[in-house]
């Protein structure tokens, strides 16, 4: 079957219409970002407990070893 000279016109403008279209919906499909400042500053809430517990036994044997009038220390 052949073509006629006006046939491959129309053919070729549907081909052009077609890509057009397609190029149109792509270019609305590009991605957006955006930064914004917020209205209200950002708060960081650190509700932090340290608690420091320092135990020392020592038995009295020992005690009496390490105290003054031994002359150990």
């Amino acid at each position: 079957m052949r073509m006629t000279m006006q046939s491959r016109k129309l053919l070729t403008v549907a081909i052009g219409v077609v890509i057009g279209g397609l190029l149109v919906v792509m270019g609305a499909c590009t991605p957006r970002v955006e930064v914004e400042v917020p209205d209200k500053p950002i708060t960081i809430n650190l509700n932090v407990k340290i608690d420091q517990e320092i135990r020392v036994k020592v038995d009295k044997d020992l005690d009496q070893v390490i105290s003054k009038d031994s002359g150990l220390f």
